[in-house]
């Protein structure tokens, strides 16, 4: 297996990438919609809407939390997950001074 080499980078670069890799999959996007548009949710409801298998359902949930993205409570036999707050704070301000840093110049027209 190929070494990353994350060490090279900055703490902040860091995060930021891992931040990113809530939104690198359209299943991810779609979960975090259903959270923003319900406010909470349930895995199960999660598996419904989404039309996948409840074991990439899952598997996408475990990452979006890994990152802090998202919180649940397990309260058998369900999972409730919803938007953490402070986390979705910390990625709009990591995006936005990214986006924001840009300023238009012409050199590849």
């Amino acid at each position: 297996m190929g070494v990353t080499k994350t060490e090279i980078f900055t703490e902040q670069q860091n995060r930021i990438a891992d931040l990113a890799k809530a939104f690198a999959h359209p299943a991810r996007v779609a979960i975090l919609q259903l959270l923003i548009a319900r406010k909470a949710c349930v895995c199960g409801d999660l598996v419904d809407e989404l039309d996948l298998a409840q074991a990439t359902v899952s598997q996408h949930l475990k990452e979006l939390k890994r990152i802090g993205i998202i919180q649940g409570e397990i309260n058998p036999p369900r999972v409730c997950y919803c938007i953490n707050p402070p986390v979705w704070e910390e990625a709009r301000q990591a995006f936005g001074s990214i986006l924001e840093s840009f300023e238009q110049v012409t050199c590849c027209n």
